[in-house]
């Protein structure tokens, strides 16, 4: 099989997961960000459900903003839009916030043994020409018995 190398005509797309690791009350989480907006918070209606009697019905919001390279961020802002702040607020770093555009490895504290730690992961892909269906790798079972020996 002959690697793929990339060239000047290839164009790199950055591929980006969100991703939230949520522990509470009922233990720990992950939970992966897709859609435009989240409300995080105690109540049912919640997208993102804290569990613990620290957490305010509706603590936070969080909102998915475009970057000018094409890529996206995801801002928390303490509270609902347009609406009042939470009881116990937002720790973010260490420091008590009412908005923040997120990134890598920021810790959300939302109250005691209440914690979020947000994640960018990152990675390049490359566009290439569609696969040969008839470029396959045949192995033998005794190419399987002599790794096996090593």
């Amino acid at each position: 099989m002959t690697p793929v190398l990339r060239s000047e005509s290839m164009p790199v797309q950055e591929s980006q997961t969100h991703l939230l690791i949520i522990e509470d009350d009922k233990g720990r989480k992950e939970f992966v960000l897709e859609e435009a907006i989240y409300f995080v918070g105690k109540s049912p209606d919640c997208h993102l459900q804290l569990q613990s009697p620290f957490v305010s019905r509706r603590h936070a919001t969080l909102e998915r903003q475009e970057n000018s390279d094409g890529t996206y961020s995801y801002q928390i802002t303490d509270g609902y839009p347009n609406g009042k702040r939470s009881a116990n607020g937002l720790m973010i770093n260490g420091r008590k916030i009412i908005n923040h555009i997120l990134q890598d490895q920021d810790e959300i504290v939302f109250g005691p043994q209440v914690k979020v730690v947000y994640y960018l992961l990152k990675r390049d892909s490359f566009v290439s020409a569609p696969l040969d269906e008839f470029d396959i790798t045949l192995i033998s079972p005794n190419m399987i018995d002599e790794e096996e020996n090593l």
